[in-house]
């Protein structure tokens, strides 16, 4: 936060248009992958508990496996904090497994490692028990494997899978975006964006900001009509294909 910039009297959206426009403050912010801000239901419990029973894995490794916006990076970044883990999310080079040398590490898009280095940290991580969790969007079974043993090693590994983000952890997702917006949307914003955008984190922060920066330039309330407008014109936002019309019947389509 900048000094001098009191964010806490910037008027809660939804308060009457008459009054005078405020001076708009930047409030974006960076992710945040606090433990207290992760949101655990059926979609992500299992990866949550692999990760926090991390020293007991098996071969001393764990694949975190999940579709983009499932929520790998909060998860990995929890461990990674409790671990005291390097992060590696560039191509490894051969002077670096010196510096990485008993280590617990965190290996970002895996399947992206050379297969010499990859094979290399799997059996050090066996050998040491240090820790070595992999993030990919692809089965290990599927990863590139040019150095021989490393098939084996990878379907050897144990598997923690998210799916995308289930109503629970996506409507957590959107209070908390605007909650750190301080904005109070109206009461069924958030239903009538579960059925609507696409299943994932970084669509729900998109949205909420797009709604914040409307809503100031529009002078609106944060409602169900400005989300359809948005909508209307995002269509990279919407995730209608994932719902059937007889849920998105269920969740109201009167957005007077």
């Amino acid at each position: 936060m900048r000094a001098g910039l009191d964010r806490t009297r910037r008027p809660i959206h939804g308060t009457d248009p008459s009054l005078p426009r405020q001076l708009r403050l930047n409030l974006d912010r960076p992710a945040s992958f606090r433990r207290e801000d992760l949101i655990v239901s059926a979609a992500n419990a299992e990866a949550v508990s692999a990760i926090d029973g991390w020293q007991a894995w098996h071969g001393g490794c764990l694949a975190l496996v999940g579709p983009s916006g499932a929520g790998k990076s909060h998860i990995a970044a929890i461990w990674t904090e409790a671990a005291g883990a390097a992060i590696v999310d560039v191509p490894i080079r051969p002077d670096d497994l010196v510096d990485l040398q008993g280590r617990p590490i965190l290996l970002e898009d895996a399947e992206h490692q050379p297969g010499e280095a990859l094979f290399h940290l799997i059996n050090q991580a066996g050998e040491t028990g240090g820790g070595l969790l992999m993030t990919s969007r692809a089965q290990p079974a599927t990863w590139p494997a040019d150095v021989p043993d490393l098939r084996s090693r990878l379907n050897a590994l144990r598997v923690a899978e998210l799916g995308p983000p289930d109503d629970e952890i996506l409507a957590g997702a959107l209070y908390k975006f605007f909650r750190e917006r301080n904005i109070k949307p109206a009461e069924d914003l958030v239903p009538y964006l579960l059925y609507r955008i696409e299943r994932s984190i970084p669509a729900a922060r998109e949205i909420v900001r797009r709604l914040d920066e409307a809503g100031d330039a529009q002078r609106r309330s944060i409602s169900r009509a400005l989300a359809k407008d948005i909508l209307d014109t995002t269509p990279e936002l919407l995730g209608l294909a994932d719902r059937s019309l007889a849920d998105i019947g269920a969740a109201g389509e009167d957005d007077d």
